[in-house]
């Protein structure tokens, strides 16, 4: 039964004590459970990894390595380009000379962005791109920067290495 809030004098007298001072316990329950935890999550360690967000909903995501190394990942600048609708979500326990890059490619095509601080969760991801929405994308991760080959150098030689050169002409 409800809890009634308001009854007249004249009403009052048609209910007994015990009905209208009867309040459903599950309600209550769940008031107090909202007001002391918050409202309830779908898949809260799934929120918790990923930046609050759902794996469903994210485009691109990099880990704390990743955004730490030098430079940007080309793969991100151009997914946040064809993605404007979408939210960039950062992690805070970065240094932001490690995120600042990504906050001012974000603010040059108008994406809206925000730098997430969860103290309680313990995360790998640095970086989200995300919608709030599901787009259930497969791959949702970049492989690491591959390290720039460097040209091989040749192989300095040597006195005898030259002569023996000549010798074989």
């Amino acid at each position: 039964m409800p809890l009634l809030f308001s009854l007249t004098v004249k009403h009052f007298f048609e209910y007994s004590i015990a009905e209208v001072f009867t309040v459903d316990r599950t309600n209550i329950d769940d008031y107090l459970e909202k007001g002391m935890y918050g409202e309830k999550q779908i898949k809260p360690a799934e929120r918790k990894k990923y930046l609050g967000t759902l794996r469903e909903r994210i485009v691109v995501a990099l880990t704390k390595g990743q955004v730490m190394e030098q430079g940007t990942y080309p793969e991100v600048v151009q997914l946040m380009k064809e993605n404007p609708k979408a939210t960039l979500l950062l992690n805070g326990d970065l240094d932001y000379s490690y995120i600042s890059d990504y906050i001012a490619i974000a603010r040059n095509n108008q994406i809206a962005f925000s730098i997430i601080n969860n103290h309680t969760a313990d995360t790998n991801i640095g970086l989200v791109l995300t919608y709030n929405h599901a787009i259930e994308k497969d791959e949702i991760f970049i492989s690491k920067k591959k390290e720039q080959q460097q040209p091989p150098t040749k192989k300095k030689k040597g006195i005898f290495s030259g002569l023996k050169s000549f010798l074989r002409k």
